[in-house]
């Protein structure tokens, strides 16, 4: 078929391809569907937009009330010199959507603390509020509207050398968040089915060939039946009973060029007891108030959360959905893959070899069981059975041993209501990122009663560093830390480096520095709206100084 001839979604899977193999069509649709607006048309948030326009937002809009000076030609490159004297949001704009022409680009120019201030009802179209520059006051209103309209806000920073980034969110769950690590081999709580499986081999009968192509599961479950039989019962239950397992193992081999009971010795770690009980994470989701009282306006995730919940009471004894993910295994390739389309397969004649059908079959049986639950909740409910999509509830079932929930504070918790004051005083003292998250903050003081930021006009920048460290001093005796301890910190390479970097940079951006938090920030939105991989709870400082970064949940 030629290029012209080629259907338009053909076209747009060619164009996303390496982001549908990232997040899938699931993703990829929530992401279209997202409308985010960027206050302030700085480097960094510019950047920022640069890489949620090239995979496919479905929309932007740029707030800015400025218009473009000399200074701002040379730290963003989504600005040129004919641009200087226009609205900075409208000369943005006009670059950034040449990226993509399937996404809807806008601009207001109007300040961003006029709209907050003045025309909350500005940010309704909106899922989420990309806030870069903004000061402390208007970032906290910020964040109270966002809570009460259920929008994403990140708050971001940048400034010389070191740069910043604050997550809130409403409650995030995340059924797809992709782990490494995802087989459920059940080695330790084998189902009926692969027990009827593994009782149809006798390893010593076997030839040479045969031997050398079963399965490790069968193996590892063979000589963990011997080592039970030989130990009342009980299974390899510490770190050397295991490493002793693996020699019977190797004993067992019949030749060096055994791959499959290579592998069977590479996957003992999996009979540790931590490994196949439920993940804690999980079990608090169980626990959660949300789950426990389903209602008419709980989301999918809980309802499916309380299904599973039953599920593992029930049918699952005490067990979680069964995947059906495997490892690759030692096997005849192109079987294995007729394996994976037919899920019947004799690669021997003697006998099925391959267990994939068995966890396949019972996690299907598990998917049914768990849909039953799902259909019982919404009937109690008087919604129709299928309310909730069928693919939704397979994947849950999928990925059920990693889904997570997320719960964020606002700005107003962390700066006024509730500050982690312990912890902070704690991240002080062994994390020395945390002197940029306590210098930005400074700076927000030190606008505040200057309104002016440290290193801005034209004069002694020695002044301003003493002024704002002079904030820094406040706020580390704000957060419970003695004056004397304080003015040790405040003396301490660490905290002298942040306060002077901020000063030294004028206030300004550097392009290398707004580029590597733009892509951190745009990966961060992208996990929120696509509700895949695992988000950062809530701040994230980098370090340029000394390429490091932390996160910290303020």
């Amino acid at each position: 078929m030629s290029a012209s001839a080629t259907p338009a979604n053909d076209l747009k899977t060619q164009k996303y391809d390496r982001q549908l193999r990232l997040w899938a069509a699931t993703g990829q649709s929530a992401l279209e569907n997202a409308n985010v607006c960027l206050l302030n048309a700085t480097s960094t948030g510019c950047e920022i937009l640069k890489n949620l326009i090239l995979p496919g937002i479905g929309g932007v809009t740029v707030a800015d009330g400025g218009v473009v000076d000399p200074k701002d030609i040379s730290t963003n490159f989504f600005l040129e010199s004919n641009s200087i004297g226009l609205p900075k949001a409208e000369a943005v704009i006009e670059l950034l959507k040449e990226l993509n022409d399937d996404v809807s680009a806008s601009f207001v120019t109007k300040a961003p603390s006029e709209l907050i201030n003045n025309e909350p009802e500005f940010f309704d179209p909106f899922c989420m509020i990309v806030a870069t520059d903004l000061h402390e006051e208007d970032s906290i209103k910020l964040s109270e509207l966002c809570q009460r309209t259920n929008k994403v806000l990140i708050n971001v920073r940048c400034k010389g050398l070191c740069g910043l980034f604050r997550v809130q969110s409403p409650e995030h769950t995340v059924i797809e968040s992709h782990p490494e690590n995802v087989v459920d081999l059940r080695l330790l709580s084998p189902f009926r089915q692969l027990n009827e499986y593994v009782d149809t081999f006798d390893l010593d009968s076997l030839d040479q060939t045969d031997h050398a192509h079963v399965p490790f599961v069968v193996v590892i479950l063979k000589y963990l039946s011997a080592w039970k039989a030989e130990h009342g019962g009980e299974g390899p239950t510490s770190y050397s009973d295991r490493n002793q397992l693996k020699v019977q193992i190797r004993a067992g081999m019949r030749t060096v060029e055994e791959e499959n009971f290579e592998e069977a010795m590479a996957n003992v770690w999996r009979l540790a007891s931590s490994s196949n009980n439920i993940p804690s994470e999980v079990q608090k989701i169980f626990e959660d108030e949300a789950c426990q009282n389903i209602t008419a306006e709980s989301p999918d995730f809980w309802v499916i959360a309380s299904a599973v919940k039953a599920f593992v009471a029930n049918e699952g004894e005490g067990q979680l959905p069964l995947s059906g993910k495997l490892p690759d295994m030692k096997s005849d390739t192109s079987n294995y893959v007729r394996l994976q389309k037919v899920q019947v397969l004799f690669l021997f004649q003697k006998q099925d070899i391959n267990p994939t059908r068995r966890y396949r079959e019972k996690a299907q049986e598990d998917l049914f069981a768990v849909t039953a639950h799902v259909s019982a909740i919404l009937e109690s409910m008087g919604a129709p059975p299928d309310a909730v999509p069928a693919e939704t509830i397979q994947s849950f079932c999928k990925n059920a041993a990693h889904v997570k929930v997320f719960k964020y504070r606002n700005m107003k918790d962390e700066y006024i209501t509730s500050p982690r004051t312990e912890q902070i005083v704690s991240w002080i003292e062994n994390d020395a990122n945390m002197s940029f998250y306590i210098t930005y903050r400074a700076a927000d003081r030190f606008f505040a009663k200057k309104q002016r930021w440290p290193g801005s006009e034209a004069g002694d920048s020695a002044e301003d560093v003493e002024l704002l460290q002079q904030e820094i001093l406040a706020i580390l005796q704000s957060v419970g830390i003695s004056e004397e301890k304080a003015q040790e910190l405040l003396k301490c390479d660490l905290m002298d480096k942040a306060s002077t970097n901020y000063v030294r940079f004028a206030n300004r951006e550097t392009t290398n520095l707004a580029a590597l938090i733009g892509g951190l920030v745009s990966q961060e939105a992208i996990k929120l709206i696509t509700h895949q991989y695992i988000p950062i709870n809530n701040t994230c400082v980098f370090n340029g100084i000394a390429s490091t970064s932390s996160v910290f949940e303020l």
